[in-house]
């Protein structure tokens, strides 16, 4: 491969790490063609784009995308393959479901709203992440209940006072 397609390579790789923000990056190395397609296929009916790629040429990705992590760079050792996904949790649900039929994808890491997660003892805590809207819609309703509640007791405690100065403007 020359250099230029290499850099071309690199650049549009750090295009999808820039505009999916979350990516994983996984093993599949000693996979049979069948169980990659297999995954592949999966991953296209998920939503889920897929790469091979060279480690050499993910941490220049990394690198050209602002990703400061060494402990990404750690992970790059034999065969990898990105996931990259616009739901941070679709491709971890994706691999747990995988794990059914064998081994792999293993995970070697995952970058997530800019956090690194390392090593595949991490699939679970992936599985269980909420996304950004679910955390606010969280964090709305928690602060909702408290007003509803003041607001409920006010009402509640209104219409008791008005009905009392009505009872007292009778006997008056």
């Amino acid at each position: 491969m020359r250099k230029e397609e290499k850099q071309e390579i690199v650049q549009a790789l750090a295009e999808q790490i820039k505009s999916y923000g979350n990516f994983y990056i996984t093993d599949t190395a000693d996979l049979s063609v069948v169980k990659v397609n297999n995954i592949r296929r999966k991953c296209f009916e998920a939503g889920i784009v897929v790469q091979v790629v060279k480690n050499t040429l993910i941490k220049k990705a990394l690198i050209e995308a602002g990703v400061d992590s060494e402990e990404l760079v750690g992970v790059l050792k034999g065969a990898s393959t990105m996931m990259f996904a616009e739901s941070a949790t679709a491709p971890a649900k994706l691999i747990k479901q995988l794990r059914r039929e064998g081994d792999k994808p293993k995970i070697k890491a995952a970058y997530i709203q800019e956090t690194a997660f390392v090593g595949d003892d991490q699939l679970n805590a992936l599985v269980s992440l909420k996304s950004k809207d679910e955390l606010i819609a969280d964090v709305i309703a928690l602060l909702q209940s408290p007003a509803k509640n003041v607001i409920s007791a006010l009402q509640s405690g209104g219409n008791t006072i008005s009905g009392l100065v009505k009872a007292l403007e009778q006997r008056g």
